[in-house]
């Protein structure tokens, strides 16, 4: 039989990831896993023999976005199989859909599995050569996102996430480093570190030894860095929560490495507020933070992510959070209005914010977030830096320096065209809101990881 043939009657199924990086990396474990059994997916419902949705639940749009997939798939397609964070309630969901085929909770690749092989049996000869060594990847091929825990062992007000996917539970470091070689080795140019809490990283293991190609190394939020330091790409940290080890990495920081970028999920900066939302390191005080990063690091790019209108949150807490957003200078930043969420403690919580008042809060905290964006960001026109090449377009090349993530931050729009996965060095010329323009310095793009700018 020909790769054709065999191709042609491997058994069909749609895919929809939804919600954050780490579903993702769920998503991308799932795919790998029917690539190497003989599956194929396909792109549209009237193609697939069946559908998996992987849902989301953390806000109460993304629940919405999660229940209009799974109608749509059983409208278009009929046999769908349900997985992620909604899948942690499964009678509540086999109660709205009573024609979904199975539910499984999140990271649960083995009963997600289990459900395909029940109603669409897996081809008697797996083609495991037709998977790369990196396995199945969602995102380009020159970046992607590495899940080093599962669950969170915090009690968040807002957040329901400890419910849906457990307590923390730390990958074995030998298993992460694998993963990380394996991707660098097949060309990947940036790796995203992303978990609930990156900076607990072994907290649940006591920090035991674990070991690297044979050698001890103890498994610690620090130790996780340095070895990192050491693959010769870009690593970004996501999640990183406001911990005292957060200074203890930041020596291993570098524009060539382990970026000075650090996505910190404050939530918000008044201490009333903090502590009523039960935040881990709420006792910190986060411009304090901030002005100790900086001091060892002041070319420490900060994204956030901050909560307005939770319950309780007067006029003048609210003000603190505006002038902590200017004083810090936080570059990126992401916000939404509380959400009540079904099984969130502060859902019970007095004095609920009206939604109009939330609404008009999130518009000047945006409104506030975009001056300091294009003050920090007209503050580098003139500086060099090295971008990293993720698209063309007709405008030319648009890329990302180490201070932006891809997706959630701004880019680069460059004068060239450069092939995507390639680093250039560039001249920023110009600035907006939140987006860059950069002339390229030479003509021939500089393809090497570790090449100087």
């Amino acid at each position: 039989m020909t790769d054709r043939r065999a191709a042609a009657r491997a058994p069909r199924i749609g895919f929809v990831s939804l919600g954050c990086p780490k579903a993702l990396v769920d998503s991308e474990r799932i795919l790998t896993q029917l690539q190497m059994e003989g599956y194929r997916t396909v792109p549209s419902y009237d193609e697939a023999e069946l559908v998996i949705v992987n849902t989301c639940g953390f806000i109460e749009s993304a629940v919405s976005e999660s229940l209009n997939a799974i109608d749509a798939a059983l409208d278009a397609n009929g046999k769908v199989i349900v997985t992620g964070c909604l899948g942690a309630d499964a009678q509540r969901l086999q109660d709205r859909f009573p024609r979904v085929l199975a539910v499984t909770g999140p990271h649960d690749e083995a009963a997600v599995m289990a459900a395909v092989h029940r109603h669409l049996p897996k081809p008697h000869d797996p083609f495991v050569d037709l998977v790369p060594p990196q396995g199945i990847k969602l995102t380009p091929r020159h970046y992607a996102y590495l899940k080093i825990s599962e669950g969170c062992n915090h009690s968040c007000r807002f957040c329901i996430i400890p419910s849906l996917r457990g307590r923390l539970v730390s990958r074995p470091l030998g298993d992460v480093m694998a993963e990380a070689e394996r991707l660098t080795a097949a060309g990947l140019r940036e790796l995203l570190i992303v978990s609930q809490d990156t900076s607990a990283y072994g907290v649940d293991t006591k920090h035991r030894m674990g070991f690297v190609g044979g050698r001890p190394v103890r498994m610690s939020f620090r130790e996780l860095v340095r070895e990192l330091s050491g693959l010769g790409i870009w690593v970004r940290l996501h999640y990183v929560y406001p911990y005292k080890t957060v200074a203890e990495i930041l020596p291993w920081l570098d524009c060539d490495g382990v970026l000075p970028y650090l996505d910190v999920p404050f939530q918000h900066a008044h201490p009333r507020v903090l502590r009523a939302m039960r935040r881990p390191a709420g006792s910190a005080h986060p411009l304090a933070c901030i002005r100790a990063w900086r001091a060892q690091r002041p070319d420490l790019v900060l994204r956030s992510t901050f909560i307005v209108g939770f319950p309780g949150e007067s006029e003048e807490e609210f003000a603190t959070l505006l002038r902590f957003v200017e004083e810090a200078g936080i570059d990126r930043l992401g916000a939404f209005t509380y959400s009540a969420v079904a099984g969130a403690a502060a859902n019970a919580l007095p004095h609920p914010v009206p939604q109009d008042v939330k609404d008009e809060r999130l518009e000047r905290l945006m409104a506030c977030q975009e001056r300091v964006s294009a003050q920090r960001l007209a503050a580098r026109i003139g500086q060099t830096t090295r971008v990293l090449v993720d698209r063309e377009t007709p405008a030319g090349a648009v890329g990302r320096s180490y201070g932006e993530a891809p997706e959630i931050d701004g880019v680069i729009q460059l004068d060239g065209l450069v092939p995507a996965g390639t680093f250039v060095s560039a001249t920023i010329t110009d600035a907006g809101v939140h987006d860059l323009t950069a002339t390229i310095l030479r003509p021939k793009a500089d393809d090497s990881p570790r090449a100087n700018p």
